[in-house]
């Protein structure tokens, strides 16, 4: 446990008093955190944090209850925000900003996703809370970075998309640029943020001191980009939409079946033999058409042309068990009814139960990482806005009239 300049006991485990919600795991057990995000990327980022055992105090603003029907108690919402604490609270106002403020006196992490202007401008920034609480670690997600000559854009996912290249190369050709179907740029931005968090907690336990963590959703998307973006920098080659075939692997794509498609991937000779063998098709390998790699690229459509002459006498189950049986990664396409009764996918138990507050009992999405000795659970549903204000409040010290005068003023 390291001391920092202020005299403030940072680090897991600094001692605090205990949560009234339920434990979703011990990994981060006594780490506290405070929520500033909206939308997507931060939520994203905190639902990490919270899901393995952090202390997560969701700030936000005092909302009447009337307004509060609608979006919280719809999907998204719900699958974001389980595991945490609710304060609302008005950083615009005097008794607002200065119970925020000795709330981040006791916290190991702020994470927020303002543009980056507006943090400053209520003071709370990064170097505003550092200066009272050397081993903060501060965590800021943006549309395109803290700084630079886009940092004051509006940032958006599909934005993002589009300006770090995804949308170019996804789709079929000739038919436009095309959007990913899940807001890909929002959640990578989320998950490296939470990943930053954790690199800059593990080096506060050898020096004491936090750090500004920052990401964006351009830095994100463009690092998305991954073998493609390589092949562009290494070789200079500008990857072009090859609609659901792969670019270098040969033949990996959707196929059509006697009642469907499926997908098949045919990476490196070995697997390209086992393929072979599996469709009854050994004369492939010593075709000049398909025998190598750049053959098959170059007669991309006459052997797809082919492969589908087969397929399409029987249907995706069979096939699956055959190359797989072979030895050849192949599998179903499914819908999302279909992904959530697949047996693998309900072994897993990536759909968790919980007792939502707004819709009773229902089920969320659970993280995708298993851990021996500390898991993961949806312990609390999503919490009511400002559920918890008082009980925080007094956690720092405040009096019940105290508590009562921010009520009645509209501070919390």
């Amino acid at each position: 446990m390291a001391e920092d300049t202020t005299g403030r006991r940072s680090g897991i485990g600094a001692s605090r008093a205990e949560p009234s919600i339920p434990a979703a795991s011990t990994a981060l057990a006594g780490l506290r955190v405070l929520d500033l995000t909206r939308v997507r990327s931060g939520p994203t980022c905190v639902r990490q944090l919270a899901d393995w055992g952090a202390d997560v105090i969701k700030i936000e603003a005092p909302v009447d209850a009337a307004e509060l029907g609608g979006p919280r108690s719809g999907p998204d919402f719900q699958n974001l925000h389980r595991n945490k604490r609710s304060m609302t609270l008005d950083l615009k106002s005097e008794a607002g900003l200065a119970a925020f403020r000795k709330l981040a006196d006791t916290a190991d992490v702020v994470v927020e996703n303002f543009r980056p202007d507006v943090k400053d401008r209520l003071g709370i920034g990064y170097e505003t809370l550092a200066s009272t609480n050397a081993g903060l670690i501060y965590a800021s997600i943006s549309g395109f970075g803290q700084d630079g000559p886009y940092a004051k854009r509006p940032g958006f996912d599909q934005i993002a998309q589009g300006m770090g290249g995804l949308m170019s190369i996804t789709g079929k050709p000739g038919d436009g640029p095309m959007r990913v179907g899940i807001p890909i740029a929002d959640l990578c931005a989320g998950l490296l943020a939470a990943q930053g968090i954790l690199v800059a907690l593990h080096e506060r336990q050898r020096s004491g001191r936090g750090q500004w963590v920052q990401t964006s959703l351009l830095q994100a998307q463009v690092f998305m980009l991954d073998f493609q973006a390589a092949r562009y920098l290494v070789d200079g080659v500008v990857p072009k939409q090859a609609g659901n075939n792969h670019p270098t692997s040969i033949p990996t794509g959707v196929f059509r079946t006697a009642d469907g498609h499926m997908n098949i991937a045919v990476a490196g000779a070995s697997i390209w033999a086992r393929f072979a063998e599996a469709m009854g098709r050994p004369d492939w390998l010593g075709d000049p058409r398909f025998a190598t790699a750049p053959a098959r690229s170059d007669n991309r459509d006459a052997l797809t042309a082919e492969i589908e002459a087969i397929t399409t006498r029987s249907p995706t189950a069979e096939w699956i068990t055959i190359f797989n049986e072979a030895g050849v990664p192949a599998g179903e396409i499914n819908d999302v009814s279909q992904v959530f009764a697949d047996p693998q996918v309900q072994h897993l138990e990536l759909a968790q139960p919980v007792h939502s507050q707004e819709r009773g009992d229902t089920r969320l999405v659970g993280q995708p990482i298993r851990m021996s000795r500390t898991p993961s659970r949806i312990a609390a549903p999503p919490p009511l806005a400002g559920q918890h204000a008082r009980e925080i409040l007094a956690e720092l010290g405040y009096r019940e009239d105290e508590i009562d005068a921010l009520k009645r003023d509209g501070v919390i």
